[in-house]
């Protein structure tokens, strides 16, 4: 930080972080005023150094940090330098006395200017108080300088002196004369005309949408600051430093006293950063700094913070405490180091501590310092030299000495020795010149750090030692181009970079590289103060009134700050204050002034405050017209006015001490002097005390409002129509009745002629405020009635009437009496109950149960409506009874006396599936199936009606019942038309009848015949020799058909049976033989229509056995074997072969291979020196032959030396994924009759096979039957209904792949309701089947018509 640089007033500023403790202080470069002149590197300055306090001898492992040197620039007179020596160093010994000697110095001069008059030699040479002061050493080990302090004030305290220093330019060229130029770079105080102005306004923001601002806190107290940073565009958290000045980091001083916190907000996508500074003292006044990065995006910020001062009175100041290093962690650690102990000083004189530590110092040893120092508990030692090097008396100076070759250098040396900065010699160099007689000394580097006032100019200047070597500039790493803001030089071998017109973002860090050395050094601009030229003055006036404020600053365009009370005034759109800036003036306006203005206002500038108190009174109130008091009917309108003076003054009213806003009930309304508050409707809670306030005045107008009202009854609250209550019986009344009136109403409860009192034990009524009210405990039939309500008072008189209904349930209904019975249902009728309970019937619930049973089932959960009821699902032959309960909207009555008991019987369902059987020309024979319900009265047998078409009268065709289901009427007229219907009969009666659809004629009519083969019979019919053959082939044809046989264009033998009918012919054979086999025709013949048909029977047998078995060859173990396939095949193909062996010595039979399809094998695996026989069997598909055929001769093993080399196969990928080589074939079924689908698939390994229904796969369900052989797969269905029909996929899978087949199954024929309800089919499901039964029965119908 920098040191404490003298403002023009002559107090310290100051520049620290908060809990730095002792770290070092940064060094600045302090420019001089404007014009002033400065030597540049290559001009020889003469100085005078002056003899150093006395140094401290301190141990070298325990030396504090170096001390500065002070450098004394003396004027231009020709001066008699004194040089003594330095006191006793470090090794105690004491150098010889200083030496005098005087010498003419020449050459540079030093001159003082008053602005305004000509520049003259001063009579003597001056001390300036424009020092060079060297600082602590960093961390690399190199040490740093600091630049000049600005010149103090004048002597006579108006414009300060401008310093000047004409330097020869003997060896600069002849370009460079004339110009300003300094190793400090020191700043112009204005720009040359060809420079143009740089913008100073900052870039704008990238990342900070919330920048910290500046504030002012008094001492001890806490401030914050806050940034904020919007993180829509960022992928990841920003990253933020805090600084103090230019190179202090802050994340490392937390502590106590400063604390940095971060927060996000999800919904805005902001991040929030916060400094706060707990308890903040004067030293962290200066100059902060924000810096946020992200990525390759930059943005930074500075702000002030102002710290008050401590009032003068409460200064108090221990030399020992103020000289404690602050540490962290240490609670007893002191507040001040040497700047902030110099800082206060400034202020007042410390008081003196019981120990005067500062005499003790000035009359020792500089040795004795440190342990001084250590008895009284100073650790900052650097600090208290400092301090003590101020406080002691200068010594005079000896007039005229000059400065020799050997005492300036020895000087020189011993000075930097003496305050212990040895280190500083390294950055210096030191030249004799000869011609001059002087020492030069040039500073090699750049400094740590140069200030400069904004808008001034300053230079940069380093030296190489190799000209040659290029040289870069850069500024905060952005190379610096050549511009009019930037200038270079070269002087030898130096390299000087101006910055003109330096401005707030000149305020950076610079580097300058040379090949590979790097050097760094940072710039400060200052702003200079704004001070007050004219001061704030007091202003007294009333409200309503224009103020204006005015105030006179140092600089044009200055921002400036105005405060109210501490508070800045908003200055917004919206704001009551208008500030006016002109030149240097500023004005603040209030144009409307009220008595809230009243406060002291100030104007903050950088260089002073001024404040002035403004005073706002009000005017005097005069009343008019006063408030005055008013008595009101209810619901008439409400007027109060009032006049006062002045008329622009607002005020408020008050009822009853409550504010009174306005509304659409309240009207407030201000005319110039009057005030009116008016109320359209007047309500009782509008009587009350009314006041009228002024604004800003304690007078108060007040008035009284009475409202008046006759009492009522408010029926309209009950919100029962007819105002009749409902109670439930047994249960307690509580009936709440608001009234009203003013004043309150004496109230009379009464039913009939009877008053109800308030003390009645379970009724009774009572009266509160704002109603009335009428108690029932428990409520009983009787109390239902109505009910008056009579109210008075003083204002009138009103009555009112309420009804009140006590309802129950109801009585029990009368028993029931049932009129019907079906097989399980009956038809039962009741009376309704004599008592309602006093509210409608709702309905009715039923229960029934056996009459030898105890428990009653309830039949319906749905109310029954009507009087009549139909119980269902009973169980025939079993004695029931039934009951009634009757319900209201109280509750459900008790249940009425069981009926008498009845038995449900039931007749049976009509005939299904009538049909005619047979037509002649005088008969007619009709078939039909039984009854789908017959119950539990039976089946006693069956009616037979018919009907001549063209009328209604039935004939009974048999007078006795048959129990046949086939019945032949006679005796029909010959062509006549008939209808016939069927009823079946038992005890409970007949059943409804079954009529065939159409008509009958009654003649025979000649019908084709048609042969029905059988499915299995359309391939070749296969049996076993032995086994029975029954063969049935249906066919029609009327009249009967004429049957025949033939075998193969012969007539069939006679151990072949055949039996005809009308409807089918039989073959039957007993007992097959191979002979039956063949191809028999059927034919059948009406008149002279024919009907053929062919049957392929075949009759098998087991084969014989193969022929010429031999033994072909003998090798090693193993027998090849040759044979023919046998004579006698069985009448079916040989499938294949059984090959057998026995040894000769047991002749045991052991299988070596079965079904093998070839006629030779070699058989391998033989035990050598045994001898085997061999034998083969056929096979077919009805199985081995009864014989084998055994090998003549026998095969011996032997022995011997050579092995047969079997040549190697690569075996045959037999893997394939599934293929159907047989599709499934759309099937039409028979309902009823079990159908079957039939396909065949391959593949390899073996597939698993899935049965699909409307690609849903079939799984545990009983009514289908699965089987695969053989790679054949087969879904069985049984007796399907139309609900199986539908598309049925067959789908096989292995791990090479899936495939699948599908077909369209359509079932034929149907079933009644009572059979799908029987099976569970859903109703709707049962509805569609109906209907689409009798859709196709219709088109059946008309196709047969048409044809």
């Amino acid at each position: 930080m920098p040191e404490p640089t003298k403002k023009d007033d002559g107090q310290p500023e100051e520049n620290v972080a908060p809990d730095s403790g002792d770290a070092p202080s940064e060094n600045s470069v302090v420019v001089t005023p404007k014009e002033a002149k400065v030597a540049s590197k290559d001009t020889e300055a003469r100085v005078k150094i002056t003899e150093p306090e006395a140094a401290v001898p301190i141990p070298a492992a325990k030396a504090p940090q170096p001390q500065p040197v002070v450098i004394v620039v003396t004027e231009i007179e020709p001066v008699e330098g004194e040089v003594t020596d330095p006191q006793p160093v470090e090794n105690g010994h004491n150098e010889p006395e200083p030496t005098q000697a005087k010498k003419r110095v020449e050459g540079t001069e030093v001159k003082e200017e008053q602005p305004g008059t000509s520049k003259a030699p001063a009579p003597s040479m001056k001390k300036s108080d424009e020092t060079i002061a060297a600082t602590k050493k960093d961390k690399d080990g190199d040490v740093t300088a600091s630049t000049p302090s600005p010149p103090p004030p004048a002597e006579d305290g108006s414009t300060p002196k401008k310093l000047s220093i004409d330097l020869p330019y003997d060896s600069d060229p002849e370009s460079t004369r004339g110009r300003k130029d300094s190793v400090w770079s020191l700043g112009d105080g204005q720009p040359s005309e060809e420079i143009e102005k740089q913008n100073d306004t900052p870039p704008l923001s990238t990342l900070l949408i919330e920048r910290p601002q500046s504030g002012s806190i008094n001492v001890g107290g806490d401030i914050t600051f806050v940034a904020k940073v919007e993180a829509k565009d960022l992928l990841r958290k920003p990253t933020i430093k805090w600084f103090k000045g230019k190179w202090m980091d802050l994340a490392s001083k937390t502590g106590k006293h400063l604390q940095l916190k971060e927060s996000f907000d999800r919904f805005t996508k902001i991040h929030t950063f916060e400094m706060h500074i707990i308890k903040a003292k004067e030293n962290y006044a200066g100059n902060y700094r924000c810096e946020v990065t992200y990525k390759d995006k930059f943005d930074s910020c500075s702000f002030d913070l102002e710290v008050k001062e401590i009032p003068e009175g409460s200064l108090n100041i221990d030399i020992r405490s103020a000289f404690k290093r602050s540490t962290d962690g240490q609670d007893d650690a002191g507040e001040l180091g040497f700047i902030g102990f110099i800082g206060l000083m400034e202020h007042k004189q410390e008081e003196v501590p019981e120990v005067d530590v500062w005499e003790i110092l000035k009359n020792a040893r500089p040795d004795e310092y440190e342990k001084i120092a250590f008895t009284y508990g100073i650790t900052d030692l650097r600090g208290l030299l400092k301090r003590l090097k101020k406080t002691k008396k200068e010594e005079k100076k000896s007039e005229g000495a000059d400065l020799n070759s050997t005492g300036c250098l020895l000087c020189l040396i011993n000075v930097l020795y003496s305050v212990h900065i040895p280190i500083l010699i390294k950055k210096l160099f030191y030249i004799f010149d000869g011609l001059r007689g002087e020492y030069i000394i040039r500073f090699l580097r750049l400094e740590p750090a140069y200030q400069v006032d904004k808008g001034g100019k300053i230079r940069l200047v380093v030296d190489l030692a190799d000209p040659t070597v290029e040289l870069k500039w850069y500024k905060n790493g952005q190379e610096i181009r050549p511009t009019p803001k930037f200038i270079f030089e070269h002087k030898g071998t130096q390299r000087i970079m101006v910055i003109n017109n330096c401005q707030i973002n000149d305020d950076a860090a610079y580097s300058v590289t040379a090949g590979e050395e790097k050097c760094t050094t940072e710039l400060f601009v200052k702003e200079l103060p704004v001070n007050i030229v004219k001061k704030l003055e007091p202003v007294k006036t009333t409200v309503n009134e224009r103020i204006e404020l005015e105030c006179e600053v140092s600089e044009e365009g200055a921002k400036v700050r105005w405060m109210k009370n501490g508070v800045e005034v908003p200055t917004g759109v919206r704001s009551r204050y208008r500030v006016k800036s002109e030149g240097t003036k500023h004005w603040l306006i209030i144009e409307d002034a009220t008595k809230d203005d009243t406060g002291t206002y100030s104007l903050m500038a950088t260089g002073g405050t001024t404040e002035a108190h403004v005073q706002v009174d009000l005017k005097p109130l005069k009343i008019l017209m006063d408030l005055q008091n008013v008595t009101v009917l209810l619901g008439q309108p409400l007027k109060l006015n009032c006049e006062i003076y002045p008329g622009n003054i607002p005020g408020r009213w008050y009822k009853n001490g409550q504010l009174v806003q306005p509304s659409e009930h309240i009207s407030i309304m201000h005319r110039a002097k009057n005030h009116n508050l008016d109320i359209e409707s007047t309500t009782i809670h509008d009587a009350g005390d009314y006041t009228f306030v002024p604004e800003g005045y304690t007078q108060t107008l007040s008035a009284k409002v009475h409202i008046i009202d006759p009492p009522r009854v408010h029926l309209e609250a009950l919100n029962a129509q007819d105002n009749t209550v409902t109670i439930v019986a047994g249960n307690k009344l509580r009936l709440e009745i608001p009234i009203s009136g003013e004043p309150a109403p004496r109230v009379v409860w009464m039913k009939g002629e009877r008053v109800i009192l308030d003390s009645g034990s379970r009724m009774r009524a009572e009266t509160f405020a704002d109603h009335t009210c009428l108690t029932i405990d428990i409520a009983e039939r009787e109390d239902t009635g109505n009910y008056k309500i009579v109210l008075q008072n003083e204002a009138g008189e009103d009555t009112a009437s309420v009804k009140i209904k006590v309802v129950d349930i109801p009585d029990a209904p009368e028993a029931a009496l049932v009129t019907d019975v079906g097989g399980d249902w009956c038809t039962m009728t009741w009376e309704p109950p004599r008592y309602d309970g006093g509210s409608p019937i709702l309905g009715y619930f039923i229960e029934r149960k056996k009459k030898q049973s105890s428990r009653w089932m309830r039949l319906n959960f749905d109310l029954c409506k009507e009087t009549t009821f139909e119980p269902k699902k009973m169980i025939e032959g079993v004695p029931y009874e039934v009951r009634v309960f009757a319900v209201n909207a109280i509750g459900v009555s008790k249940p009425s006396e069981p009926s008498k008991p009845f038995i449900p019987l039931a007749v049976t369902s009509e005939p299904t599936v009538l049909v005619v059987d047979d037509v002649t020309d005088t008969t007619v024979t009709m078939k039909w199936r039984p009854p789908d319900t017959i119950g539990a009265a039976g089946l006693d047998g069956y009616q037979v009606e018919y009907c001549l078409e063209g009328t209604d009268e039935w004939i009974l065709a048999n007078k006795e019942l048959t129990e046949k289901t086939r019945y032949t009427i006679t005796g029909l007229p010959v062509e006549a038309k008939i209808l016939v219907r069927v009823k079946a009969i038992n005890a409970a009666g007949a059943s409804a009848p079954r009529t065939i659809q159409h008509s009958i004629l009654v003649k025979e009519v000649i019908e084709p015949p048609k042969i029905r083969i059988p499915r299995h019979l359309k391939q070749t019919y296969i049996r076993k020799v032995g086994e029975v053959v029954n063969l049935v082939v249906p066919f029609v044809g009327k009249p009967r058909p004429k049957v025949n046989w033939l075998k193969e264009g012969q007539p069939i033998d006679k151990t072949v049976s055949i039996r005809n009918s009308d409807c089918d012919s039989i073959m039957f054979i007993r007992k097959a033989e191979r002979k039956h086999s063949g191809k028999y025709e059927l034919s059948v013949q009406v008149e002279n229509h024919i009907d053929t048909a062919m049957l392929d029977i075949q009759i098998v047998d087991l084969p014989g056995p193969p022929q010429a078995v031999k033994i072909e060859e003998v090798w090693g173990n193993n027998v090849a074997l040759d044979w023919s396939p046998p004579k006698d095949n069985g009448n079916a193909p040989i499938i294949g072969y059984t090959i057998q062996k026995a040894d000769k010595k047991t002749m045991e039979w052991y299988t070596c291979i079965e079904h093998y399809h070839r006629t030779c094998i070699t058989v391998s695996d033989l035990v050598v020196g045994n001898e085997y026989y061999f034998r083969i069997y056929s096979e077919n598909m009805v199985g081995l032959s009864e014989s084998a055929t055994v090998t003549k001769n026998s095969a011996l093993i032997m022995k011997e030396g050579m092995q047969l080399k079997i040549p190697e196969y690569n075996d045959r990928d037999f893997t394939e994924p599934p293929t159907f080589t047989q599709p499934l074939i759309n099937t039409f079924a028979v309902a009823g009759y079990n159908a079957t689908l039939n396909c065949s698939v391959r593949a390899n390994p073996r597939p698993k096979v899935l049965w699909m229904k409307n690609k849903i796969t079939i799984i545990d369900d009983p009514r289908y039957r699965m089987f695969s052989n053989q790679g054949v797969c087969t879904l069985e269905i049984r007796k399907p209904s139309p609900f199986d029909g539908g598309v049925y996929t067959c789908k096989a899978v292995n791990d090479l792949g899936e495939a699948h087949v599908d077909c369209k199954l359509e079932v034929k024929g149907g079933f009644t309701f009572f059979e799908l309800m029987k099976r569970g089919v859903p109703l709707h499901l049962i509805d569609k089947y109906m209907n689409e039964s009798k859709t196709s029965e219709k088109s059946e119908s008309e196709k047969k018509g048409s044809n």
